[in-house]
């Protein structure tokens, strides 16, 4: 049965999403090379400098875009990450649209913080986020780390909730 994750590592300056195409085997086992495939990844951006409001309207016009475009089944987020508290606010805000749109559709959802991903790839929830990154590149058969950062992010994200599938 064929069924589409979609990954998002939620910003406001930069949201990540990764779409994985899924399929399982009749008979239960997980091949990961043969049965995983990335069908879409990349980021939404909202240029610095423009007001609040009409960034956020920008993530939701372009994440409902990415939604129509992908139709995903399942939709894993990565949960927000306090670190730095003018930085977390804004991120909240455009985690708040993303939860709005996702509601919207309809569509199932699962959180996982940093460390559960990282222990999902790498068996280490304190990794760097280059062994992250390395670790998407081989699960999906890349000949490179996904680029940018956010987008690679963002299909650690969807292998994350495929693993956990």
């Amino acid at each position: 049965m064929d069924y589409c994750i979609l990954g998002l590592d939620p910003g406001l300056a930069t949201l990540g999403f990764g779409a994985l195409q899924c399929q399982r085997s009749t008979m239960g086992s997980r091949d990961l090379a043969a049965t995983v495939v990335p069908l879409d990844y990349g980021v939404i951006r909202t240029p610095a400098h423009t007001d609040i409001g009409d960034r956020l309207c920008m993530i939701y016009d372009d994440l409902h875009t990415v939604l129509k475009a992908v139709k995903p089944d399942l939709v894993a987020i990565e949960k927000l990450f306090f670190y730095r508290m003018g930085n977390t606010i804004a991120v909240a805000q455009a985690r708040g649209v993303v939860m709005l749109v996702l509601a919207q559709y309809k569509v199932p959802l699962i959180e996982f913080t940093p460390a559960q991903i990282k222990q999902a790839l790498t068996g280490y929830g304190n990794s760097k986020k280059l062994a992250v990154q390395e670790a998407v590149a081989r699960e999906l058969n890349l000949d490179t780390i996904p680029e940018p950062d956010d987008a690679a992010d963002a299909l650690a994200v969807a292998l994350t909730a495929w693993f956990q599938n």
